[in-house]
């Protein structure tokens, strides 16, 4: 049995009663997926929240990010905001915002896969104000590395 005290609190909201709950596809997949708990269509260009019927709050110590799916990116479907983060004092529905790169339209199904959710230790932090030494060789960004 999971200590519960690092569980994961889901609720399901009352118009979703089945939902289902966030579940690995596989023993070694590294996120929990996410599943659409209505139809929504996805215009191309324009970004729709896609619901997931459940509201969750991680245990402390740690936050929850939403990753998209490499299955739907191949297909022109993505997410807008990758990867998202619920703060551990959010209590609202998680929302995935999604957009249609594509021609046409996508059509997204209730109880399709649309992103997954993994929890992430949020280390104790603090920034102080100082000096930053250069490492040799390397002070640019965005690419400076090559390809």
């Amino acid at each position: 049995m999971a200590d519960d005290s690092q569980a994961i609190v889901v609720e399901r909201l009352p118009e979703f009663p089945n939902v289902p709950l966030p579940a690995r596809a596989t023993p070694g997949s590294a996120g929990f997926d996410l599943y659409a708990a209505e139809a929504a269509e996805l215009p191309r260009g324009a970004v729709v929240r896609v619901r997931t019927g459940l509201k969750m709050r991680a245990p402390p110590g740690s936050f929850l990010e939403i990753r998209p799916r490499s299955g739907l990116s191949v297909q022109g479907v993505l997410m807008v905001n990758a990867p998202g983060t619920i703060d551990r004092d959010y209590s609202g529905e998680v929302q995935v915002p999604l957009t249609y790169l594509f021609e046409g339209r996508y059509e997204i199904r209730a109880g399709d896969r649309i992103a997954q959710i993994r929890r992430v230790a949020d280390l104790p932090t603090e920034f102080v104000l100082g000096a930053v030494v250069p490492s040799p060789g390397r002070s640019g960004g965005f690419g400076s590395t090559g390809r």
